[in-house]
């Protein structure tokens, strides 16, 4: 694809989000896109075959990426320490929907709307992203019990990293804060991180239940 198709499409997607974001995906029309985006609307069916494929577009530019960062981290655990990389996922995770802000809010937005889009696309993403953060979780846990179930620090996990996003007007009004400011960014990373280390802190009682009693020393 040449460079001027690249930045025409670019510019729909850019368009799409934000009208999609403030006015939602039904409430924005193929007009409105190809005026925000100065392009003639032509130019959205040739490139995405209407309203769908380019709703379609949208959540393809915010999974893989995001799914990326997150397989990167999975497989670095091999090497490095898994909490380091978890931590490390958590942080990348939050950057990313920092600097596109706009996208995640509409995503994370979509996928609470039961629609075929959501069950086909978002379904088998979130799958995706269930199982990397299943590995991760379980590498730090290794083979001891957690003070939480593996399932249930995921539950809470996901909704502490998705939930400014979806209520930045929340964030904004109330505690005088956006989550695209980076200092956001890094209070609520340390909060995360004092959330997962406690979740995710080894039950002394259940390390140590099944080990047996240490042999007496014999002095000679």
């Amino acid at each position: 694809m040449s460079g001027q198709a690249g930045i025409a499409k670019q510019s729909i997607i850019e368009a799409a989000i934000e009208l999609f974001t403030t006015k939602g995906f039904k409430g924005t029309t193929i007009r409105d896109i190809a005026g925000r985006a100065r392009l003639n609307s032509a130019n959205i069916s040739y490139y995405f075959q209407g309203k769908q494929g380019l709703l379609e577009a949208c959540l393809v530019s915010f999974f893989e990426p995001y799914l990326s960062l997150l397989e990167k981290e999975n497989k670095k655990v091999a090497w490095e320490d898994p909490e380091i990389c978890f931590h490390r996922a958590i942080r990348k995770i939050l950057v990313f929907q920092s600097d596109h802000h706009l996208l995640t809010r509409f995503v994370w937005r979509e996928i609470t709307i039961d629609s075929q889009i959501s069950r086909e696309i978002i379904s088998s993403y979130l799958m995706k992203e269930r199982y990397y953060f299943k590995e991760l979780t379980s590498a730090v846990i290794g083979e001891h019990h957690s003070a939480l179930p593996v399932s249930m620090i995921i539950i809470q996990l996901k909704g502490m990293l998705s939930t400014p996003f979806l209520n930045s007007h929340y964030i904004s009004e109330v505690w005088g804060m956006h989550p695209k400011e980076p200092y956001f960014i890094e209070k609520y990373y340390e909060s995360i991180i004092d959330w997962l280390q406690e979740a995710l802190k080894v039950q002394k009682s259940a390390m140590h239940a099944d080990r047996p009693p240490a042999p007496a020393i014999k002095t000679v």
